[in-house]
């Protein structure tokens, strides 16, 4: 059984690679038309606040790793 993601229900929503890039809200979430869609930049940090619910994501692995020199 999955549990349904619901968009400022939970103190973070774990996400990983495959919900790249990473959109608020996302499809699976209750209240997917809540807002706007606002595009995350995530990779770098590992985490990312959504400015208009305040949904906290956080990338499962953490932070992408750059490649050397890029």
């Amino acid at each position: 059984m999955t549990e349904k993601i619901t968009c400022c229900d939970k103190n973070y929503t774990e996400v990983t690679a495959k919900d790249l890039p990473l959109y608020c809200p996302m499809p699976g979430m209750s209240r997917w038309n809540g807002h706007p869609r606002v595009f995350l930049k995530i990779e770098a940090a590992g985490e990312a606040r959504c400015p208009y619910c305040g949904t906290l994501y956080v990338l499962r692995g953490g932070a992408a790793r750059q490649a050397a020199g890029h």
